[in-house]
């Protein structure tokens, strides 16, 4: 049986960029403790309905656009107006990245604004929204899922990287801005997870070579990723507060 200090019961939840790869996961797990779980999704509603359907009860579908602020406004209201209280948790998995895989000096103008404007706006917008809306007084999480990138600095991921290094930096400082609110911030900042997003643009043989250089001899999975978020998420985690947790099996590259 459950420990009151892991579930989530009733709680409500918002995930970002759930219909697929790490924030599905993350919905599933949430779901599966408990929480009842905002779908959010940016363009196409088929794989977000699919998972509605699938976990049956307590799960919606939001569409919203994490970079626009108006979007991120209604996305909490709708989450308030489908469970009828106030959220209590976020989890920012929304971003891209570029499949080309550029070097600095190749990366385009247009390339650079448009991942800073999902990976890095998104997450201001949505981390400040959060930070007005969800309930104070215990249980109060907002999880924003970045990089281990951040530690490795590998070549080709230079706009990725330096989107998601700034917001690490954001939510160290949030934390410190939320005191007396019990609401916790932190970072999830996964390695190489078999996602589509990792996939996108990639050799089988660079595809491998991230796995042989992890010590356990794989890739991550979105549910490696989704446990640990869950643990944050409960009351179990609140101790742990203004933190990059790095999530990536050891991964030395």
């Amino acid at each position: 049986m459950a420990s009151p200090t892991t579930t989530l019961d009733g709680r409500v939840a918002i995930i970002t960029g759930a219909s697929r790869g790490i924030g599905r996961e993350v919905a599933v797990h949430l779901h599966s403790l408990g929480a009842k779980v905002v779908i959010n999704y940016a363009s196409s509603s088929v794989q977000a309905d699919h998972l509605a359907a699938e976990l049956n009860t307590n799960a919606v579908t939001v569409q919203a656009n994490v970079a626009d602020p108006d979007q991120v406004k209604l996305l909490f209201d709708r989450a308030e107006q489908e469970f009828g209280a106030q959220v209590n948790i976020l989890v920012n998995c929304a971003g891209i990245s570029d499949p080309k895989y550029p070097s600095l000096v190749n990366t385009t103008e247009e390339d650079w604004d448009s991942t800073f404007n999902v990976n890095t706006k998104g997450a201001f917008l949505i981390a400040k929204e959060a930070a007005k809306r969800i309930a104070h007084g215990g249980g109060g999480r907002i999880i924003m899922i970045t990089t281990s990138l951040v530690g490795f600095l590998l070549p080709g991921y230079g706009a990725y990287t330096a989107s998601k290094a700034a917001v690490e930096a954001m939510t160290k400082v949030l934390a410190k801005e939320l005191k007396g609110s019990w609401i916790t911030a932190n970072c999830v900042a996964p390695g190489p997870v078999a996602t589509e997003l990792f996939y996108a643009g990639k050799s089988e043989e660079m595809i491998n070579k991230f796995a042989e250089a992890s010590p356990l001899g794989r890739l991550g999975q979105p549910k490696d990723v989704a446990q640990l978020v869950g643990f944050l998420a409960t009351d179990a985690g609140e101790w742990i507060n203004g933190q990059i947790v790095r999530v990536n099996g050891g991964l030395v590259i």
